[in-house]
């Protein structure tokens, strides 16, 4: 089983003003919704990262634009502008790092350009 770390800054942020308002009962239904999806795949990722509904794949710009592998995985499929998460394994032996949640990208040509990642 891995231990999902969030990146810095921005994802820990993120995470952590999240996990706040949901607890607070602050949430939008949006942000609800949001701390659900998101729940389910880093548990998912925690127990096994190629867990087929995931459908995790290395993307490869990504990769190369920060010097190591950077993963995609599905955290909602079939809905328009479905979410993605970019992740990598690491820094410590059994952690993966969430470096950011995203809608697909739309844009064929340079469609991770546009990709905001937080370092683990």
């Amino acid at each position: 089983m891995f231990q999902i770390t969030m990146g810095v800054p921005e994802m820990d942020t993120f995470w952590t003003e999240l996990k706040k308002k949901v607890r607070d009962g602050n949430a939008t239904k949006r942000e609800q919704q949001l701390f659900k999806k998101l729940g389910k795949t880093f548990n998912h990722l925690a127990h096994d990262p190629s867990y087929p509904g995931l459908q995790s794949h290395e993307i490869t710009e990504l990769s190369d634009r920060v010097g190591f592998r950077v993963w995609q995985s599905y955290m909602e499929n079939n809905t328009p502008a479905a979410g993605r998460i970019y992740w990598a394994y690491g820094p410590n032996k059994g952690q993966i790092t969430i470096m950011g949640v995203e809608p697909h990208p739309n844009d064929k040509s340079n469609a991770y350009t546009k990709i905001r990642l937080s370092m683990p």
